[in-house]
């Protein structure tokens, strides 16, 4: 299926003279014919390129590409996925603004929301990731401008019901944000469901081999910005020559609003050798995530049947609490990501992880080699107990992206792991 996608403008198009590969624009500035040809880009950013700290070729190449797999109409690459995250938010909130969050998400992002965004004058609402609709109306306040959430919690593995957070956010008249890491858009695609934002952090599956970190924003260009809530998008920008988002630029005011107000001040764009290396990773996203999948659930399976875990959380098992849910968002499977809780608690999970010889334990996730890390002493360490609860996080509790090995050796690793704990 052909996806018709609207961007900021033409970018790069290979032509059939040209390379198969896409070329790397190694360059931080494009060159103008008259100096009255960069007042009409600053003017129109949509008409050519002005700089790298804003947009470049080969990053307008992925985007086009990301846009289109997510079913959005433009996208904008970042530094990495925090940063995504956090312009995602800046780009719709100010000092005196709210927001509501699923509390079950990445633990750097927690930080990021309950502290940072905090020092900036931001209130972040946490709430249940399986909050009724009732309690999440009741989390709203006057000056709530936003709901985000997870597909795949990272490393609770909640599913996040985006169809029921939309209906809520939509009634509130607020967008909502859809964090799609783990799922990545060939699992599922949550503007489909109902997300206006989405966001990932391109670190991980879509770029699979560890070598850029990098995020993205999609704008699914379905959002009403015009709806009373959000007069930045409605009123002119004195700080870009009175544009008019919403007007200038109908198709996208969210998008173009976030490149040419916080890209132009924070400067967080990747670089083109990092994008480069991205579409290398989207190229094969397909087949790496059957892989994957597969592989997964048949480790899930054995963890599940090994009697070592107190606890297995993986949406593929049918056992799993999110099991229907994983099956209404992603009916091709829940990603590579498995998380257990071994018998014994903290000491008992250090010394099973330590063991592996396979599994890399490492602060990453959601590589093509099987990689293991322990939460509560890494990703989530600044938590407070009381949100290592909420986030769903115990001392036992052992992150396990898997690779793609063959899974009998997968498996014969994690029998080492078991054989030191015994």
């Amino acid at each position: 299926m052909k996806i018709e996608t609207q961007c900021l403008h033409e970018g790069y198009k290979p032509k059939n003279s040209e390379p198969r590969v896409m070329p790397i624009v190694q360059s931080t500035t494009y060159v103008y014919d008259k100096t009255s040809d960069v007042a009409d880009v600053f003017d129109d950013p949509t008409k050519s390129l002005i700089y790298s700290r804003f947009e470049n070729p080969t990053t307008d190449c992925v985007e086009k590409k990301i846009a289109a797999l997510e079913g959005g109409v433009a996208a904008m690459c970042t530094s990495s996925g925090q940063a995504a995250s956090l312009l995602s938010l800046l780009n719709i909130l100010q000092a005196g603004d709210s927001f509501i969050s699923a509390a079950t998400i990445y633990g750097g992002t927690i930080n990021l929301f309950a502290y940072t965004l905090k020092k900036l004058g931001i209130e972040c609402i946490f709430v249940d990731a399986d909050a009724s609709e009732e309690e999440l109306n009741a989390a709203f306040k006057p000056n709530t401008k936003a709901v985000f959430g997870e597909t795949l919690a990272n490393p609770a593995l909640t599913v996040l019901d985006i169809e029921k957070f939309a209906k809520v956010a939509h009634a509130n008249g607020v967008p909502l944000i859809i964090d799609n890491t783990f799922a990545t858009p060939y699992l599922c695609r949550p503007i489909e469901w109902g997300a206006d934002i989405v966001v990932h952090s391109t670190t991980k599956y879509m770029d699979g081999h560890a070598v850029q970190g990098g995020g993205v924003i999609v704008d699914s260009g379905k959002f009403d910005w015009a709806n009373g809530k959000f007069p930045e998008f409605t009123e002119p920008d004195e700080s870009y020559h009175g544009t008019i988002y919403t007007k200038a630029y109908p198709f996208a005011p969210y998008i173009v609003k976030a490149r040419m107000q916080l890209m132009r001040d924070f400067g967080c764009y990747p670089a083109a050798h990092s994008s480069f290396l991205l579409n290398l990773g989207l190229e094969t996203l397909a087949v790496r995530m059957d892989r994957y999948c597969e592989n997964a659930l048949k480790v899930a399976k054995y963890f599940e049947n090994s009697g070592m875990c107190e606890s297995v959380n993986y949406p593929g098992l049918e056992s799993d609490k999110y099991y229907e849910l994983g099956k209404k968002y992603m009916p091709k499977g829940t990603s590579g990501v498995i998380s257990i809780s071994i018998k014994g608690g903290r000491d008992a999970a250090v010394k099973f992880m330590d063991a592996l010889e396979l599994a890399s334990n490492e602060v990453h996730v959601a590589d093509i080699r099987t990689c293991v890390l322990h939460p509560a002493s890494a990703t989530h360490r600044q938590l407070t107990d009381e949100q290592l609860v909420a986030a769903g996080i115990d001392g036992g509790l052992v992150r396990f992206s898997v690779g793609l090995e063959n899974v009998d050796d997968i498996i014969a690793d994690i029998e080492k792991g078991f054989a030191a704990i015994r």
